[in-house]
């Protein structure tokens, strides 16, 4: 249950959210005194992507603000994580190589502090540079940006921080799972054939992923827990072949388990009937 009054809702912010007014890098830049800490993104989990869906990864954080600030004014600070990778400045400037929140909720503890949830906005579409390059499946680096406003509505401040915090960006992948012959007779074979694909960000298509190890689960009906019953790997074109002896009823699926660029992808399962 959420606690404490809400006291602001950031809208999807586009480009550079405008960090270029502060011209200069994070360690010259003048300190704002605001506090950004605790910050958790994804439940710590990799972001996986693929060629089109947009993705929003969770986003929480706590922020302090210093003397002559109030959460009960947000129209005078802004405080917010982001990824980015290479400089946080050139990031934040160009707004390449950078991921921006999309939209985030404060909801104020005490007049100093706030605690904030929302989520970061990832964009595979061409137009968009947050993916552009299969490259970007690689680790992120968290960055924070901190700005505190005049009461006229003019900059007094600004910094960016760097952290030591990252996030791990990964190429979403699927599979396909094909069991035959349907309905078969006991002790016969069973050929369960599939394909592996994975997200290219560069061409926005799925294309074939050799060379992986990939798990065949089965689940006998009338069960709950699907177990591995072989291994096979892909072809060059990410094609999945192997026999099992038919048994009792049940369903047949392909799952891969990923690595340090890539998702976990699991197949539907096909079920067959044996008689």
């Amino acid at each position: 249950m959420k606690t404490g009054r809400r006291t602001v809702a950031v809208a999807t912010l586009v480009g550079a959210l405008g960090l270029s007014v502060l011209n200069a890098p994070a360690a010259q830049a003048a300190d704002t005194g605001i506090t950004v800490s605790d910050i958790v993104i994804n439940n710590g989990k990799p972001i996986v992507v693929g060629t089109s869906k947009e993705v929003e990864p969770p986003i929480s954080f706590n922020i302090a603000l210093p003397s002559g600030y109030s959460t009960s004014d947000p129209s005078r600070y802004d405080a917010y994580p982001f990824l980015y990778r290479g400089t946080i400045k050139t990031a934040a400037d160009t707004g390449e190589n950078f991921i921006q929140p999309g939209s985030y909720t404060c909801y104020e503890t005490d007049s100093k502090h706030a605690r904030c949830e929302g989520n970061l906005y990832i964009d595979p579409h061409p137009s968009q540079e947050h993916v552009d390059s299969n490259s970007d499946a690689t680790t992120w680096k968290v960055g924070v940006s901190l700005r505190l406003w005049k009461a006229d509505g003019g900059l007094k401040t600004g910094e960016l921080e760097t952290r030591s915090a990252t996030a791990q960006l990964k190429r979403a992948a699927k599979a396909t799972t094909n069991a035959t012959p349907e309905p078969v007779t006991k002790g016969k074979p069973i050929s369960v054939t599939g394909k592996l694909t994975r997200a290219n960000w560069s061409t926005k298509r799925y294309d074939a992923y050799s060379g992986r190890t990939v798990s065949l689960q089965f689940r006998a009906k009338g069960t709950d827990t699907f177990k591995t019953v072989k291994k096979a790997t892909t072809s060059s074109t990410g094609g999945l072949k192997t026999t099992v002896t038919a048994s009792v009823d049940g369903y047949y699926r392909w799952v891969y388990y990923g690595n340090s660029t890539t998702g976990v992808a699991t197949s539907a399962a096909d079920y067959v009937d044996v008689r």
